[in-house]
C-alpha cells in the first residue's frame, strides 16, 4: 500500500472539487481517506491511498479533471504553485517501500507529460539530481515565472515539453517520507510579521531541524499564517514547532490564533506532545487504546458502543 497527497491549485470552486474527488473515487483499487480545500491559499489537498498501478491511474484521473478546469492564468492565491496540479508525492505505508515509490513517480511523471503534455520535474527521493530535491526551488518563481526559469540550463523538466502548459504550468511528482502541514495563525494581518517569524523557525534559516515554513496572508479569516510542514515529526515534533512559532510571535508583539492540520497526520504525531504536555510519566503509546487492539489484531470499538 502506497499513499498519494496531490496538491491541486483549486480551492473556491466547490463544484469542482466535487469533481476532482469524485474522479479518485471512478476506479477500483483506491480509498479517497481525506480532502480539503482553503480558499485564500486557493489550494486543495487529496489524500488517498492504494496499490502502485491503481493508485497511479487514479492520479491520471485527478489529472484530467484538472487540465479541463484550472487556468493557471487566471489562478490567484496565497500559496506558491507551478502547476494546477502543483505536486504529487508518493509516500511509502512500509518502511521498505521507497524504491516502490520512486518508480511509481517516475512512471507517472512520464504518463503525465505523455497524456496531458505537462513538464514534470521529479523531486526528493525521485529527483534525476541533488539540486532538485527541494520543493522549493522547484516552485521558485512560480507559474508566473516557469517559462523563463525552464529555459537556464539545469531546469529543463524530466519528461515533456521544455515549456509550460500553456494553463496547466507543470507539475513536481515525486518521492518522501511522511510530512505534517501545520498552519499557525496569528493575531494580527501584516504578512510581514509571519514571514519572519517563519524566516527564524525553518531549518534552511537556522531555525528547528526537518522544519519548512512560509509566512502567508489568509485574506477570508483577515489574519496571517505561518505556514509550516514538519518532514520529520520525530526530530521536530508537533509541540516543539507551535512553541517556537508562540516564541517568535510574542517577541514580535503578536499572539497565536489558532492551529490546523491539513489532510492527515500519523497518531504518533499527537500521541507524543499530549504525553509531553500532561507530563505523564512512563507513558507509551502501546497505552493507547487503539493502538493496542490494533496490534491484538482487532479493531477499535465504535463510537456508539458501550
Amino acid at each position: 500500500m502506497i499513499e498519494a497527497v496531490p496538491n491541486v491549485s483549486e480551492g473556491r470552486r466547490p463544484h469542482v472539487l466535487r469533481e476532482l474527488a469524485d474522479a479518485v473515487r471512478a476506479g477500483p483499487g483506491v480509498r479517497l481517506l481525506d480532502s480539503s480545500a482553503d480558499p485564500s491559499h486557493n489550494r486543495s489537498v487529496f489524500t488517498m491511498v492504494g496499490e502502485a498501478d491503481a493508485l497511479g491511474d487514479a492520479v491520471l484521473r485527478l489529472f484530467s479533471v484538472a487540465v479541463r478546469r484550472i487556468d493557471l492564468r487566471e489562478h490567484h492565491g496565497a500559496h506558491p504553485r507551478i502547476g494546477a496540479v502543483d505536486v504529487v508525492p508518493f509516500i511509502p505505508l512500509d518502511d521498505g517501500a521507497m524504491h516502490s515509490c520512486v518508480d511509481l513517480a517516475r512512471t507517472v511523471g512520464a504518463r503525465v507529460a505523455d497524456r496531458f503534455g505537462i513538464p514534470v520535474f521529479w523531486y526528493e527521493e525521485a529527483a534525476s539530481d541533488d539540486s532538485r530535491r527541494a520543493l522549493e526551488g522547484l516552485r521558485r518563481g512560480q507559474y508566473e515565472g516557469l517559462a523563463v526559469k525552464m529555459t537556464v540550463p539545469g531546469w529543463g523538466p524530466d519528461c515533456g515539453p521544455a515549456s509550460p502548459h500553456p494553463t496547466a504550468g507543470a507539475s513536481a511528482i515525486g518521492a518522501r517520507r511522511p510530512l505534517i502541514a501545520f498552519n499557525v495563525n496569528l493575531a494580527t494581518d501584516d504578512v510581514a510579521v509571519a514571514r519572519e517569524i517563519a524566516r527564524r523557525v525553518r531549518a534552511r534559516d537556522g531555525g528547528l531541524p526537518f522544519v519548512k515554513a512560509l509566512g502567508l496572508r489568509i485574506a477570508h479569516l483577515g489574519l496571517v499564517q505561518v505556514s509550516l510542514n514538519l518532514t520529520d515529526y520525530r526530530r521536530t515534533s508537533l509541540d516543539r514547532a507551535l512553541d517556537a512559532v508562540a516564541r517568535e510571535a510574542a517577541a514580535l508583539g503578536t499572539a497565536l490564533a489558532g492551529t490546523e492540520v491539513v489532510g492527515l497526520v500519523p497518531a504518533d504525531a499527537l500521541v507524543a506532545p499530549a504525553a509531553r504536555r500532561l507530563e505523564l510519566q512512563g507513558f507509551t503509546r502501546d497505552q493507547v487504546l487503539e493502538v493496542r487492539l490494533r496490534a491484538d489484531g482487532g479493531s477499535p470499538p465504535s463510537a456508539g458502543s458501550q
